[in-house]
C-alpha cells in the first residue's frame, strides 16, 4: 500500500490538487483554532489548509512522497506542519490531546477501521471535533461507471451511515448525511461521487 501511494505522490503535480476539500474548507471555521491531526493527509492540502486559519497542525501518512510535498505546500503559503511518515497501526497519541481530527478520504480495511476510529476518538478531547468526508458504500456503483473520480474498490473499504453511529456513538451529532456530490479534486477525484459527510462533537 506505501508503494501504491509514493508512485501517486512522487510526481510534481498535486494528485488531488492544492486546494482543501471543500466539506472541511465549509466547516473548519466554524470551529475556534486548536491541535488538530490529520490523519492521511497525502500532499497536505487539507493540513495545509488548517494551519493557514491558525491551527496547530499534526498531519499523519504512509507516504514519505506525500510528507515531501505537504512540507514543500506548507513552505509555499508560509505555515508549518508537523508531519509523520507512517503507518496509524504504529502511532501512539497522548490520550486527549486534540481539539479536531480531520478525516478526509481516510479509508481503511474492513478489519482495522473501527479499531482506528477507537484509536483516534482517545486521542481526542473531550468537547472536540471530528470533520469527516469519505465515499460512501453506494459509492461503488459510481466507481464503476467513472473510474476517474477514485475511491477503494472494495465495499467494505467504504462508509455507511450505520458505522458512523456505531464508532463514533459517544458524539452529538451536528451533521450526518450520505449526499452525491461533483469531485474536481486533481487528477484523482473527477466526477459524481457518493459520500458520508459525518461532523460530531466528543461529549464523553
Amino acid at each position: 500500500m506505501k508503494q501504491i501511494w509514493d508512485e501517486r505522490y512522487k510526481d510534481n503535480e498535486f494528485a488531488y490538487g492544492k486546494d482543501p476539500n471543500l466539506f472541511f474548507k465549509e466547516w473548519l471555521p466554524e470551529f475556534d483554532p486548536g491541535t488538530i491531526l490529520m490523519p492521511a493527509d497525502g500532499e497536505g492540502r487539507n493540513g495545509v489548509f488548517a494551519a493557514r486559519l491558525g491551527w496547530h497542525v499534526t498531519s499523519f501518512d504512509l507516504s514519505i512522497e506525500g510528507r515531501a510535498k505537504a512540507l514543500q505546500l506548507a513552505e509555499e503559503f508560509g505555515v508549518t506542519l508537523e508531519y509523520i511518515a507512517g503507518d496509524l497501526e504504529e502511532l501512539e497519541f497522548e490520550k486527549e490531546t486534540f481539539d479536531a481530527i480531520g478525516l478526509i478520504y481516510a479509508h481503511f480495511s474492513a478489519e482495522r477501521k473501527s479499531e482506528f476510529h477507537r484509536k483516534l476518538n482517545e486521542s481526542l478531547k473531550v468537547g472536540g471535533i471530528i470533520i469527516l468526508e469519505a465515499f460512501s458504500k453506494n459509492h461503488l456503483e459510481l466507481v464503476r461507471l467513472n473510474p476517474k473520480v477514485g475511491g477503494p474498490k472494495e465495499i467494505e473499504m467504504l462508509y455507511a451511515k450505520a458505522e458512523i453511529l456505531a464508532d463514533f456513538a459517544n458524539y452529538e451529532i451536528l451533521m450526518l448525511e450520505e449526499e452525491e456530490i461533483l469531485l474536481e479534486e486533481g487528477k484523482y477525484h473527477i466526477g459524481k461521487g457518493s459520500v458520508i459527510r459525518f461532523v460530531g462533537r466528543k461529549v464523553g
